[in-house]
């Protein structure tokens, strides 16, 4: 787990880039949502959320006021069954507390007990020593 993080890997739609699979790869880790381009996959280089984002001036989905619209409603959806996070949630929490305490509590909350590597919130295992959560 890194002591610092940047800022730039909370995602617009409230996605923590720092616990996505993609991010932690060994070879070529993608940057998260906000910072360049290199080593993205196609479908974040594209993403029509980070990119409507973009085009209304943003940086926070939040910021908007049509937050939550339909196309953070459907990916919320998505990630509240499949990996059991809100990404609403998330994005209230930055916008009340600052993404500084949010990223340190997040910290806490995707680190490995075993190694203190970071947790995948996609695969539920360790970047590090492969532990299964």
């Amino acid at each position: 787990m890194p002591n610092n993080i940047d800022t730039k890997l909370f995602a617009p739609c409230g996605m923590n880039c720092l616990v996505c699979y993609v991010h932690l790869k060994d070879k070529k880790p993608c940057p998260g949502c906000l910072n360049n381009d290199e080593n993205k996959p196609e479908r974040c280089k594209t993403c029509k959320i980070k990119n409507c984002a973009h085009e209304k001036g943003l940086i926070y989905c939040y910021e908007c006021l049509d937050f939550p619209c339909k196309q953070i409603k459907n990916l919320e959806k998505s990630y509240s069954n499949r990996y059991n996070t809100s990404l609403i949630e998330n994005s209230i929490k930055v916008q009340k507390d600052g993404i500084c305490l949010f990223l340190t509590n997040e910290q806490e909350k995707w680190i490995c007990k075993n190694c203190s590597g970071v947790i995948s919130l996609h695969d539920s295992e360790c970047s590090n020593c492969k532990t299964k959560y």
